[in-house]
């Protein structure tokens, strides 16, 4: 087999391939093997048909696309690898005729992944953040837990309040009719909590547990259901209860209920501050790995492919979708929820994919300029790690690695954060703008 690559411009080529004769003949004897199965030819049983027969009655051409189909991707795979190129997307194929007993032409069309020009990726300069944990932050985390640990109360009397939970019954009218989905009854309401139409919450403000009131409001001009979007509404409202959280004292008693190993608020206080600061710590950390790698990015060039976009985008709605599926919504429950469809979101997709392509290519050729490798002793780490995560054997780690394109793919992973932690090492930390 003969193959030559033919760079063009930007990030396609031609890769021309010329498989021997013999190999063609392999491949129309395997197609026959496969189609004279399925002949019926007076004489002769089911799948006894003799090749001259065969070729006599229908023609060697008949086999010709069962033959093309066998002997393509073999032959186009071991062309890739023979050319040293790395397609991604599919290839377009043109091919000569086929004939019995003679070689085979095709040229394959390629988008191959393209070249980065890595520029200044050494010595980047990256502001300092604060990683303190002020007294105020901790007071608001230990408020947040006190509002968590609340308890409604039933209020016979007095008015609705900021904060208040609302249980009522609720018709909306448009134009003097009902619209659908603008009635419920017990429906249970944070006041504040932003759930409903904006100004319907702050308008319940006042009133009173037992009484019926109207709410005016209009819906937003962007709102997901098209025939109500920026039209005024009327919702006739009754209360029926009104419930008010009771704070617990923050003290010992609140610091047990909390977590049973705190003895005193003050053992609570000084965990949640710990907590902060290591949470603090990680942010800080993150957000300055995230800065190394985009001005990483900026520096570099990068001509990237639109298949490598639209894989990326595909990737992402896959994982959407399986974050919604874990929140017990599907795709097709969401598209209808936000009035959109695939198409749409993988429009919303598209610049977030593209910058998470050129990032990773920047990252990938940083590690091959710095010969960052992965080695198998940090990938059973790893892969001990993800065990102790997951409480699962390794074995059974290795299994589920293997469904999703094997170790290999850790091994990539690794590289990656190989070179975001060298990004890191070799960074220069300046004190943060006034």
């Amino acid at each position: 087999m003969s193959v030559n690559w033919e760079k063009q411009e930007g990030n396609t080529g031609v890769l021309t391939v010329t498989v021997d004769s013999k190999r063609v003949d392999d491949a129309l004897d395997k197609a026959f093997q496969k189609v004279v199965k399925q002949v019926n030819v007076p004489g002769f049983r089911k799948g006894k048909v003799p090749r001259p027969i065969f070729e006599q009655r229908f023609g060697v051409e008949a086999l010709y696309q069962d033959a093309l189909d066998i002997l393509l991707p073999e032959a186009y795979s071991e062309a890739v690898e023979e050319a040293g190129i790395d397609p991604v997307d599919q290839p377009e194929i043109d091919l000569d005729d086929m004939a019995k007993g003679e070689p085979l032409t095709f040229r394959a069309t390629v988008t191959v992944k393209p070249e980065v020009e890595l520029g200044e990726y050494k010595g980047l300069e990256v502001e300092e953040e604060s990683q303190e944990v002020t007294e105020e932050e901790v007071s608001e985390e230990i408020h947040r837990l006190q509002n968590e640990h609340a308890e409604l109360t039933v209020i016979e009397e007095g008015e609705v309040q900021e904060g208040d939970t609302v249980v009522m019954d609720f018709k909306g009218f448009v134009d003097g009719e009902p619209f659908e989905g603008g009635e419920a009854e017990n429906h249970t309401l944070e006041i504040g909590s932003g759930q409903f139409i904006p100004g319907f919450e702050e308008k319940l403000v006042g009133a009173k547990a037992g009484a019926d009131t109207e709410v005016e409001v209009e819906f937003p001009e962007e709102y997901h259901a098209e025939e109500l979007a920026g039209k005024a509404a009327t919702f006739e409202v009754k209360v029926h209860d009104v419930k008010r959280k009771e704070l617990p004292a923050l003290d010992d008693e609140f610091a047990k209920d909390v977590d049973e190993n705190y003895e005193t608020f003050e053992d609570m206080k000084k965990a949640v501050r710990e907590r902060m600061e290591q949470e603090k710590q990680q942010k800080v950390e993150m957000n300055k790995k995230d800065k190394l790698v985009e001005k990483a990015t900026e520096n570099a060039t990068i001509e990237v492919p639109e298949a490598m976009v639209n894989t990326e985008v595909d990737r992402m709605l896959e994982e959407f979708g399986q974050r919604l599926q874990s929140q017990g919504m599907s795709l097709d429950m969401y598209y209808q929820f936000a009035q959109t469809d695939e198409e749409g979101m993988k429009e919303q997709f598209k610049e977030d994919a593209e910058k998470r392509v050129r990032m990773n290519m920047t990252l990938e050729a940083i590690s091959n300029a710095e010969n960052l490798e992965a080695t198998e002793e940090d990938v059973e780490k790893e892969l001990e790690n993800m065990a102790e995560m997951y409480e699962r054997p390794v074995d059974e780690i290795k299994q589920l690695l293997a469904m999703q394109g094997g170790t290999d793919v850790l091994k990539g992973d690794l590289q990656v954060r190989k070179a975001i932690d060298f990004l890191v090492d070799e960074s220069k930390s300046v004190p943060a703008s006034e």
